[in-house]
């Protein structure tokens, strides 16, 4: 499955717009990343227990979004986003979208 954050891609052109896809997942955080995190906190650097989980989190949404559009016929998506939002204390969305197209090679 081709993606892409633009608009069109370079060496394909869009045949067909098939609609809005998306996907998305909620994570929580864990207690005991949260210590680690609170330690790291205090004498600095990356925080690399939620830069992985964040990661994770990006590559479920993106897999869900692929299957949405695959579902649909598609063979690519354009203006591929991604957003955050909290649900409650101590979790947050992520939330992946685009446009499910057809498309065809250049010649």
């Amino acid at each position: 499955m081709l993606t892409t954050t633009q608009d069109e891609f370079s060496d394909y052109e869009i045949v067909e717009t098939l609609g809005m896809v998306k996907g998305n997942t909620i994570r929580a955080r864990h207690v005991g990343k949260d210590i680690l995190a609170g330690l790291r906190n205090l004498v600095g650097g990356e925080i690399t227990e939620y830069t992985k989980m964040l990661a994770e989190s990006r590559e479920q949404a993106l897999d869900r979004m692929m299957k949405s559009a695959e579902g649909m016929g598609a063979d690519a998506i354009v203006c591929v986003r991604f957003t955050t939002a909290g649900v409650m204390q101590g979790s947050a969305e992520l939330l992946a979208y685009g446009t499910a197209v057809k498309v065809r090679k250049k010649t």
